[in-house]
């Protein structure tokens, strides 16, 4: 399902008005396929989640088929019938084994996915704080076909060596997730309430 407009206004009137941004990424055929297969389901969206601690880290996924050292936050697309803030919980919860509580919608993003035949791909993404008061020590995947590890970061690993990473990778769809974290990155410097304090069991 897609993430309609009076979907969108729920989310706003929960978790406030979110700052928007259009982002264009190159592609390669092979992400172009992962991208066109989801599109295929009538999904062209993604909800993701900056998981954070009492401590201010942040919950990171790896995938198994990522190349080393790449992280990102969790995401995941709603199921039909599903309403998209639970959809969101429950992604998260299936990716870092964290019961999260989401705290504001910060980010819109429509992107442009450019794969090299010259076709455009649309997509979506809304992206969330969300905060966790009393995590396991060490988070653990509840989908472990999907999901190969969950590490804890501060947001300056995430902008440093992660972020590196993300756009050292040569794969667009991991580039793109490094421009949505800078975009987070700078929301969370401008606007510090937007950052969680503390909760989720």
């Amino acid at each position: 399902m897609h993430v309609d407009a009076e979907a969108v206004a729920r989310l706003e009137a929960a978790y406030g008005r979110p700052a928007l941004l259009t982002v264009e990424q190159s592609i390669s055929r092979d992400e172009a396929g992962i991208v066109q297969r989801s599109l295929d389901r009538g999904r062209r969206h993604d909800m993701t989640l900056f998981i954070f601690d009492p401590a201010g880290r942040l919950a990171l996924i790896r995938k198994p088929f990522h190349p080393p050292g790449v992280y990102r936050a969790p995401s995941g697309g709603v199921r039909p019938g599903e309403a998209p803030d639970q959809g969101a919980l429950r992604e998260g919860y299936e990716e870092t084994g964290l019961r999260a509580r989401l705290h504001r919608y910060v980010l819109r993003v429509d992107a442009l996915f450019l794969p090299p035949d010259g076709q455009i791909l649309s997509w979506q993404s809304h992206v969330f704080t969300a905060f966790c008061p009393e995590p396991p020590p060490h988070p653990r995947p509840v989908d472990t076909e999907e999901i190969a590890e969950v590490r804890w970061a501060t947001l300056e690993e995430l902008q440093g060596p992660v972020r590196r990473a993300l756009l050292e990778s040569g794969r667009g769809l991991l580039r793109y997730r490094a421009s949505l974290t800078d975009a987070v990155a700078a929301l969370l410097h401008l606007h510090p309430d937007w950052r969680p304090g503390g909760g989720c069991r």
